[in-house]
Order: C-alpha cells, then sequence, then structure tokens
C-alpha cells in the first residue's frame, strides 16, 4: 500500500510541472534582420506613389449674371462741360470697346450729363464693369481715347489725381509758376516725364491726372513734386532718369 501511494504521488509531480511549463509558453521573436525587411516593405508601401491620382473635377467659369444672382448693375460717370465735345466727336471710339469687348451697355444721360454703364446677361467678366468705368472716367479727365483704352486692355494701369497746392500751398503768381515748370517750354518738360517714366498726365490747371502703373506713378509723381516745390528741371531728370534705369534693371 505504501508503495502504491509513493507512486501516486510521483505520477502527480510532473502533471504540476507541465502546467507550469504551459504558463509559461516562449514568444517567438522576429530576428533583426526580418525586423528591418518588414520596416522597408512598409515603408516602400507608404512611399508609393504610383497609384492614379483622382481626376480634378472640371467645373466650367461661372457668369457674371450668375454671380450677381441675376441684378444688373449700373455706374455712372459724370462727364465736366469742356468735355462734351471731345464725348460726341469720340463716342464711337467710346462706344465700341465697352460694347463689343466688354459686352456691357453704355449711354449717355442728357438730362444729368453723365455717362451710364450697365451690366447685362451676355456680361462674362465680373470686373468689366469697373475697367470700363475706369475708361469713361480717364477720357472725362482728358487723356486721349487710345491711352485711356489701355485701362481695358491691362490690368495693372491705375489713374491718380492730386492738386498742387497738396504739395505745396502756393497762390498767384507763384502757383503759375510751379505749373510751369511742370509744363515747361511748350510742354517739354512734362513730355520728358511721360517718355521717361512711360506714364501719361495731364495738366488741368491745379490739378495733375497721372496714369500708368503704380512704380511709374510714383516716379512720375516725386518727379512733378519736386518740380512744385522749387528744384530746377534738369536736377529732376538727372534723378528721375536714374531711378527709372534702376527699375528697368529690376524687371
Amino acid at each position: 500500500a505504501e508503495s502504491g501511494a509513493t507512486t501516486s504521488t510521483s505520477l502527480a509531480k510532473p502533471d504540476k510541472m507541465s502546467d507550469k511549463e504551459a504558463e509559461f509558453v516562449k514568444v517567438k521573436t522576429k530576428s533583426r534582420k526580418r525586423k528591418l525587411q518588414a520596416e522597408d516593405g512598409s515603408k516602400e508601401s507608404a512611399m508609393d506613389t504610383s497609384e492614379v491620382a483622382p481626376k480634378r473635377p472640371n467645373l466650367p467659369p461661372i457668369s457674371a449674371d450668375k454671380l450677381t444672382g441675376g441684378k444688373s448693375e449700373m455706374r455712372k460717370v459724370p462727364v465736366p462741360a469742356n468735355r462734351y465735345t471731345p464725348l460726341k466727336e469720340n463716342w464711337m471710339k467710346i462706344f465700341s470697346p465697352v460694347v463689343e469687348h466688354l459686352h456691357l451697355q453704355i449711354r449717355f444721360n442728357l438730362k444729368t450729363r453723365n455717362v451710364e454703364i450697365k451690366t447685362c446677361k451676355e456680361t462674362k467678366d465680373i470686373g468689366a464693369l469697373q475697367k470700363a468705368a475706369d475708361f469713361v472716367k480717364a477720357f472725362t479727365l482728358g487723356f486721349e481715347v487710345e491711352d485711356a483704352l489701355a485701362l481695358v486692355r491691362l490690368d495693372d494701369l491705375y489713374l491718380e489725381s492730386f492738386q498742387v497746392t497738396d504739395v505745396k500751398p502756393l497762390k498767384g503768381d507763384h502757383l503759375a509758376r510751379a505749373i510751369g515748370r511742370i509744363a515747361g517750354k511748350g510742354g517739354k518738360t512734362k513730355f520728358t516725364i511721360e517718355n521717361v517714366t512711360r506714364t501719361r498726365i495731364i495738366l488741368a490747371d491745379s490739378k495733375i491726372h497721372l496714369l500708368g502703373s503704380y512704380q511709374n506713378i510714383r516716379t512720375a509723381r516725386r518727379a512733378i513734386c519736386n518740380l512744385i516745390m522749387g528744384s530746377p528741371p534738369s536736377k529732376v531728370y538727372g534723378t528721375m532718369r536714374a531711378v527709372a534705369a534702376r527699375s528697368a534693371e529690376r524687371f
């Protein structure tokens, strides 16, 4: 009996050991080489851009009529009395680009003495109305139709107006001499500033109107201000040409 008990206990022990062994099962670990290979494979799959990119949606441009919600916009440009006759003479030159190229409606209101510009269903560009208003405004200020038409054809042209008295409070003969310095003998100084700075200048009494790009207007305005302040034209020419040469080098 004693021998039987000892055998039973001895048989029970290996069962307990096997249970403990089952608890501590060795986990298979990947070798370092395999890990590196797996990481490289994941990176390649992440960096793989050979897949076809989704096509961009082809959206047609929205017409100006839809952008404004079907409502027509209008601009009114007042015409001074001294520009009535030139407006009549050049009406077709103004009318044609506004109607044919910008697809706007235009008329001259005889009661209010205003040029009225209006959008319609055929208007494609929403900025066309502002271009047409600037074009007519430039003509009413005294610019030639050909010069003013550049506002319609080019995007980076602007109008700027200021008075001689804004620069320096002059009166009487002093004001007249300042205007004379800007114009020069036979308009020589004005033409020189226009040619060097590639701008157009209108002298209307003590008002000065400039037409050109932002950079060129700034150069011309600085030259005109120096003339108003009393600088001799020869000195103004020198500084203006130097500035114009520098700006030409940049571009």
